[in-house]
């Protein structure tokens, strides 16, 4: 604390007025009440470097975390399942003791729960969480064997990449907005028109800053598979294998290209290519769904009425997100 901080500041600005008194370090221990250790590290680093590295807190290395970063999904995972029988939520204790069944930890402490809960905005004990089926084997294994390839080190022969898609909606101005002035904000009419639906496939290296988005009418097999096709002939030419990280969506599965093309085709783009599905119910653990968002944040939080200027102001938005290396 604050108060702590200040208090040891002091001593530590004692222990160096006594030093220059000509008091020995055994001398400066006792009168001050510190270790002798600590005596030695205060001179030494007014010798070494100044005053103020004297008093000021050496950086102090954090606790090693408790729980790996797979063990940190798996708990997220479980606090967003459905509660044990005979329990109307889950309770910290309640997380700390199925973090125990299903890891190799002897004990895990309510607080840690508590930590690690918090970093992600979780509090299952309230009723207003999306749940997902239990945990189970399949689940596990899912999300392990993705949690796995985010961790592999860049290949650019074998590249990882997140795929998924989200709808948007054309919006088209009724009257004119009237510009920003000074003093005064952009005003819109509340009234608008509807001009439809757009779809957007988003694709997204998970081990490079690149990304891209293909703007098209609707989300069929047919779109899913030119996707794929886009992937291995336009985007990775030169890749041996591309590992698709995606979701369970119907229209996402090999059939889809079989559909779409001929038999020979679809084999050819299969062959370089690795389907990665999320466990059900977990598109959180697909890192395209955090670009999706800054996409919606950055670009389409606003009325676009058609396709056209869609497309442009998405590839801007693209052009500028890979030339920063976001």
């Amino acid at each position: 604390s604050g108060g702590k901080h200040a208090a040891r500041k002091l001593k530590r600005a004692q222990i160096l007025l006594a030093a220059d008194a000509g008091a020995s370090d055994e001398q400066i221990a006792g009168t001050i009440g510190v270790s002798g250790s600590t005596v030695y590290r205060t001179k030494r680093r007014f010798v070494l470097g100044n005053l103020e590295a004297a008093l000021s807190e050496e950086p102090r290395p954090g606790a090693q975390r408790k729980l790996t970063g797979k063990e940190e999904a798996l708990l997220v995972a479980t606090a967003c399942s459905k509660p044990p029988a005979g329990r109307a939520r889950w309770t910290l204790e309640l997380l700390a003791g199925a973090m125990v069944k299903l890891t190799e930890h002897a004990e895990l402490s309510r607080e840690t729960v508590r930590r690690r809960l918090a970093e992600n905005d979780l509090k299952p004990w309230r009723r207003d969480m999306w749940c997902i089926p239990a945990v189970d084997g399949t689940y596990v294994a899912r999300m392990e064997d993705v949690l796995d390839l985010y961790a592999e080190a860049p290949d650019p022969t074998r590249p990882v990449v997140c795929f998924d898609e989200s709808p948007t909606q054309l919006i088209g101005e009724v009257r004119q907005p009237i510009p920003a002035q000074p003093g005064q904000l952009e005003r819109y009419d509340c009234e608008y028109r509807r001009n439809g639906t757009a779809n957007l496939f988003v694709f997204l290296d998970a081990h490079r800053p690149w990304r891209k988005v293909k703007v098209t009418d609707q989300r069929t097999a047919r779109d899913f598979a030119e996707c794929m096709r886009d992937l291995v002939d336009l985007h990775y030419p030169k890749a041996t294998l591309i590992r698709v990280v995606l979701d369970n969506l119907s229209t996402h599965s090999p059939g889809a290209l079989y559909e779409a093309f001929p038999a020979a085709e679809a084999h050819r783009i299969l062959r370089r290519i690795e389907f990665h599905y999320t466990p059900k119910h977990a598109s959180w653990l697909n890192m395209v769904e955090i670009e999706i968002g800054v996409l919606r944040g950055q670009c389409l939080d606003r009325r676009i009425a058609d396709r056209h200027t869609l497309n442009a102001e998405i590839a801007a938005w693209e052009r500028q997100r890979n030339a920063t290396a976001a």
